[in-house]
Formats: C-alpha cells, structure tokens, sequence
C-alpha cells in the first residue's frame, strides 16, 4: 500500500501563479481493511514492522469503521518515522506542518522533511524545497529550494519539474537555462500540468530551434530516479 497524504500546500503565488493543488491527482488509496485484515495490519504494526506501522497510520487517515483518526495516523507514522521508513517520515513531517493529529510545529516538519529527503523521499524533497523556497519553518535559500525541487523533479513529480523549470527559466537560485527549463516543463505538461503547457510555450519563443530540438530530446531521454 503506498502511503501518501497530500496535506494542502500553496506553492506559489505570483512568481509561479499556480498551487501545488493542480498537480495531477494521485490514483484512488485502496479501500480500508475489513476488520481481520486490520487486526493482522495492527498485530504486525506492534511487533515493530515500520512498513506496517505507516499503512496502520494511513488506515487511520482513510478511517477505521467509518471514522478519521489523525492523532492515531501521526502516532503510527511516528513510530514507523523512527523506524527509518522514509516515505512515513515525509508523511510525519507534513502531518506537524498541518497540525493534524500533532501541535503544528515547523522545526519538527522540516526534521522529518530533511530526514526522508536525504533518503530520496520525492515528497520530502518537494516540501523541503517548498520550505527553503517560501522561508516556512526555515530561512529562505534560493539554491536550497532550486537544489530539492530539482531532484523531486527528477523523481518524478510534475509539480516540482514545472516550477524548477521556471527557475531555470528564471534564473533563479539556479544558472539560467532555457534548455533545461523547457525540458522540464515539457515534462511537467506531459505529465498533465496545465500551466507547463502554456508556460513552455513562452519559454521556447526566443529559442531557436537547435536548442528546442535539445529540449525535446532530453526530455524523451528523462528517466525518473527511482
């Protein structure tokens, strides 16, 4: 089961004009345990199994016999978080950074954001770039954000290939690349985003066309790091 909530994230504002909401939706979280399924989940999750721990905490968040439970999602994710699972620790910092189930609490996300993006968590990556982008819960760092929004990119999410292609469009906490931004939104357009599109339309006007032809093959040679 893969474990991931998407806790609302405004990216942007009028640098980016877009949120982190219009990225495409994830595929629909399977449907909750029954009953035996649950008590084998909870019985693993307290012998100390992290992956079993992290899918009790998003049972919790889908709701056990029809109720949402985030105090008892951030206790599971924060003991499968300590275990070392990456993808709980990203979950574990964004639950802090909502304050559900847990006080709200910055220092404590954006711990748990470096944690699970030094492991190569793409979501970690993402919202550690966010924070260094908008000083939230850290001082701003230009390069910093441009740094992980990059490798979130190159994990895969079309929402960090869309903004770190308009910073490298831009210029902005990384050099200037029109390649390179074109690339990236190329991707993110491939990928649904809707703004890429229009975006990548302005983006390769002043280009010509030998550093389009660049573009549009290192986008087809991209491979998602997994």
């Amino acid at each position: 089961m893969k474990n991931r909530v998407f806790i609302a994230l405004a990216v942007a504002a009028a640098f980016f004009g877009c949120s982190r909401e219009k990225a495409p939706e994830p595929p629909p979280p399977p449907p909750p345990p029954s009953a035996e399924e649950f008590a084998a989940l909870k019985a693993r999750a307290e012998g100390g199994d992290a992956h079993a721990q992290a899918d009790l905490g998003h049972a919790y968040v889908q709701g056990v016999e029809g109720k949402v439970d985030f105090k008892q999602a951030a206790h599971w994710y924060g003991l499968a978080a300590s275990n070392g699972f990456a993808e709980a620790q990203a979950v574990y910092g964004e639950l802090f950074q909502a304050g559900q189930g847990v006080p709200h609490d910055m220092n404590a996300a954006i711990t748990w954001f470096i944690k699970a993006a030094e492991a190569g968590n793409v979501t970690a990556q993402f919202d550690l770039g966010y924070a260094y982008d908008q000083g939230d819960g850290i001082p701003k760092d230009p390069a910093l954000a441009s740094k992980w929004y990059r490798l979130a990119a190159e994990g895969g999410d079309p929402m960090a290939q869309f903004i770190y292609g308009q910073r490298c469009a831009a210029g902005l906490g990384v050099a200037k690349d029109e390649v390179e931004a074109l690339k990236w939104l190329l991707l993110a357009a491939d990928h649904g985003q809707e703004d890429a599109k229009a975006k990548a339309i302005t983006v390769r006007q002043p280009m010509t066309s030998e550093q389009v032809a660049e573009a549009k093959k290192r986008a087809i040679a991209f491979v998602p790091r997994r």
